[in-house]
């Protein structure tokens, strides 16, 4: 089967595409095989591409094969939320890829996953606009049950315009919560449709918290770090806040008692058949930026990079 290969820590250049055999039913205990059809391409992916976590890794080292989303359909009979999904059934969701570390991800036309990291989807719901949604959504919502803000509080969004962060917005907004969204210049009006009550211009960290204070002088009960600001962003939270970043580099050392945590998206069956029933129903919006195939897998990690336009990259397998 073809997989995209990376080769060695580097930039786009660095991913190939292989071959490599194609598993068998039963190959490995307790997972089941699904035939891609689309996977996106998240910062995730590029982080690790780029060696970020090389050190983290080790002893796993190229060659091997990136990807967290998928959406296909099923090889052989799994589990799922409510019973048994026959083979041939439209599934979705992600490889807690980072988790496993073996290097086995979803640039590939055939995986093997755990039935607990998939579930299904709608006919409503195409294969494309499923694979932009899983890792994403799922880091959102996990990331807003970490920050545990009441009804009535206030959110801070970074990388609103972004995938995680478009999602942070709409389920704090219909978790009652009063969003702050930093947006890029030309979002603001879509955001405010998802559920931001304000939004600010992305920029220099100080500019942004120049323009958050004179909007919430009192600062914000919480901070999604969206962006991966990291530190500069830290003060926009009141004393006994909280905030949450996405990534351990991007991790701000508490003060002033604010509550920090790190949050690492993470499978949950009946969460993602929660969340693609949302997106089914048009109560939860996702937004595609360019599908490419997958031979095309660098050029799609150098647009992504480029930000050239908003939204998930997915690669048609």
């Amino acid at each position: 089967m073809r997989v995209v290969e990376v080769t060695a820590y580097g930039g786009p250049e660095v991913l190939n595409m292989a071959r490599r055999p194609e598993p068998e039913a039963g190959d490995v205990p307790g997972k089941v095989r699904v035939r891609l059809k689309a996977a996106g391409v998240a910062v995730a992916d590029m982080r690790i591409r780029a060696g970020y976590y090389a050190e983290e890794l080790e002893p796993l080292r190229p060659p091997f094969v990136l990807g967290t989303d998928f959406a296909g359909r099923l090889l052989d009979p799994a589990p799922g939320p409510t019973g048994t999904l026959p083979a041939g059934t439209r599934v979705a969701g992600f490889v807690p890829w980072f988790t496993e570390r073996t290097g086995e991800g979803t640039y590939a036309e055939v995986i093997r996953v755990d039935p607990e990291w998939l579930a299904p989807i709608a006919d409503e719901v195409d294969f494309t606009q499923a694979a932009s949604v899983p890792l994403a959504a799922a880091t959102a919502q996990q990331g807003l049950g970490v920050l545990d803000l009441p009804a009535g509080a206030t959110l801070l969004v970074t990388g609103a315009s972004g995938v995680v962060g478009r999602f942070a917005v709409q389920f704090a907004s219909a978790a009652g919560l009063e969003v702050v969204a930093v947006a890029h210049e030309g979002d603001e009006s879509e955001l405010k449709v998802l559920g931001a009550k304000h939004c600010v211009t992305r920029g220099e960290p100080a500019d942004v918290l120049a323009q958050l204070l004179a909007l919430v002088p009192d600062r914000v009960d919480g901070v999604f770090d969206g962006a991966l600001v990291g530190d500069p962003v830290l003060p926009a939270a009141k004393d006994g806040g909280a905030f949450v970043a996405l990534a351990k580099d991007r991790t701000p050392a508490p003060e002033r008692d604010i509550r920090v945590e790190t949050v690492f998206g993470r499978p949950d069956p009946a969460e993602l058949a929660a969340i693609f029933q949302k997106v089914a129903d048009r109560e939860l919006i996702t937004r595609v930026a360019d599908v490419m195939p997958l031979e095309e897998a660098a050029e799609a990690h150098r647009r992504a990079e480029a930000g050239r336009r908003p939204g998930r990259i997915v690669l048609m397998i």
